[in-house]
């Protein structure tokens, strides 16, 4: 009877009767792989019902018994860094998995500037030619869509598998991500970093957000109304589609956290980002039950069809406030890595390496400047507005040229060109014919050019550009009023 059920459940979930009575392991689990350190590790998979499945890990060993669908989870206690193990599954049928490491596991997501390959990027054949760091190991989870959540292991056939970095697949990877792996796992020294690359060009966060979370926002319910009346197939812009079929089925997996570079194809919609965004990092961080450190890479600088025009300083607003008002949520600013002309500026080790710099602050507690100047206060004095920063670093300076990207308004808030001069740690900002400064914008254009600084001090971090910012709470042009900043 008990063999009648499993060819049963077999037959239903589309496997060979041989086949499926072997253990067969989550995709996640391959040769190569990388487990989190200093957690309970689960590993899970597929069996014959009722079958008791052993995993080990060197001394530590954990036992599960496979329920009537035939699924286990089995725990491993927390271990420490380091490579060369042997992960072992047992059951009836056995499986080892090789050259596995522990160390710290990093979900990497967006939008095209995080899918855009090394081939791609600039020193393409440099990064793949060099030696490659063999404690990096790289996992892309391939393109699908899903109107309901993917739990179903059998729907998982598209999953790649775990590699060390080589020559002949560094250049298909994710650029942002492969040279954010490299920057913190040299940091590191001994601990393993894994890249788990889950990314799809032109889609917008609410694709990457659970319709549930999107549910439970008044502002934002309507994207969970259209994901639940959703028919397959679905494009990769419907609401939750991402999530269902690209990020949950990555969980329990644990991980350190999560880098992200996306915003462009929210623009258009730059105040609603502001809740959107918050509530896609909140709902991740709750599915996978752990408050891992998030770090998103600010828009770069493009026209945006208008270089002039603003929509795209309020999405690089909403991402500014999302580290301000959500603890261990960091940002890479770019505003001096953009290109006019091209949504997708080639120069990705910059932006990985800062996203770097921002982990090693802000999740490894490591003496480096990680972020820069980000503005805290504005007074008034006479006609001139004095600016005060956090994150100054050794302090502020400017790159080439008079300080620029200042603009001021008075009591009439139309704002005019303003010249600025760095004082100290501050900044003081005055413009022709405004006697009283009523507020300061800085680099709020789509395209800002601009060169605020702080300086590197010990060559350790620093030398990062300032986030563009306005001291005002006027209407914005995408909607809605804007608050000021809650600090964490």
């Amino acid at each position: 009877m008990r063999l009648a059920r499993f060819l049963a459940l077999a037959a239903a979930v589309g496997f060979a009767p041989a086949a499926r009575a072997d253990v067969l392991p989550h995709p996640l689990f391959t040769d190569h792989m990388v487990l989190q350190r200093d957690t309970a590790v689960p590993v899970w998979g597929l069996a014959e019902p009722g079958e008791e499945v052993t995993v080990s890990l060197g001394d530590a060993t954990a036992k599960a018994t496979a329920d009537k669908d035939g699924k286990w989870l089995a725990k491993l206690p927390p271990q420490k860094a380091g490579t060369g193990h042997t992960l072992g599954i047992k059951g009836k049928t056995s499986v080892e998995l090789k050259n596995v490491a522990v160390g710290d596991v990093w979900v990497c997501s967006g939008q095209s500037n995080m899918e855009w390959s090394v081939n791609a990027s600039w020193d393409a054949d440099r990064y793949k030619n060099q030696p490659q760091n063999k404690n990096v190991r790289l996992f892309t989870v391939a393109k699908r869509t899903s109107t309901t959540p993917l739990t179903d292991q059998k729907d998982l056939k598209h999953f790649s598998s775990w590699a060390e970095p080589d020559a002949g697949n560094v250049g298909g990877f994710s650029a942002v991500a492969y040279h954010f792996g490299n920057h913190v796992q040299r940091s590191l020294g001994n601990v393993p970093v894994g890249l788990i690359h889950t990314s799809w060009g032109g889609t917008p966060a609410q694709a990457w957000a659970s319709a549930e979370a999107m549910a439970a926002v008044p502002e934002l319910k309507y994207y969970a109304d259209a994901a639940k009346a959703a028919k397959a197939p679905v494009g990769p812009g419907s609401p939750a589609s991402l999530y269902n079929a690209m990020i949950h089925p990555l969980l329990p997996f644990p991980i350190k956290g999560a880098i992200w570079y996306q915003g462009e194809s929210n623009a258009g919609k730059a105040y609603e980002y502001r809740s959107l965004f918050q509530t896609m990092i909140k709902d991740w961080r709750a599915k996978w039950g752990n408050d891992f450190a998030f770090l998103c890479v600010q828009l770069a600088p493009w026209h945006a069809n208008d270089a002039d025009g603003v929509s795209w300083a309020e999405l690089r607003e909403a991402q500014l406030l999302a580290t301000q008002q959500l603890p261990k949520v960091g940002m890479a600013v770019i505003t001096d890595v953009g290109d006019l002309l091209d949504i997708h500026p080639k120069d990705k080790f910059t932006v990985g390496t800062r996203l770097g710099l921002s982990a090693r602050e802000l999740v490894y507690g490591q003496k480096v400047v990680g972020s820069g100047p980000v503005y805290k206060s504005m007074k008034v004095e006479g006609n001139k507005a004095v600016l005060s920063f956090d994150h100054v670093g050794g302090g502020l300076t400017k790159r080439y040229g008079t300080l620029n990207g200042f603009e001021a308004c008075g009591a009439d808030k139309m704002f005019r060109p303003a010249q600025a001069a760095i004082v100290g740690d501050t900044v003081v900002v005055t413009s022709p014919g405004i006697d009283a400064p009523v507020a300061v914008r800085f680099g709020w254009k789509n395209y800002p050019v601009v060169n605020l600084f702080n300086s590197n001090p010990d060559k350790k971090g620093g030398g990062l550009p300032a986030t563009p910012f306005r001291t005002d709470d006027f209407p914005l042009t995408t909607g809605g009023l804007a608050a000021p900043a809650a600090k964490k």
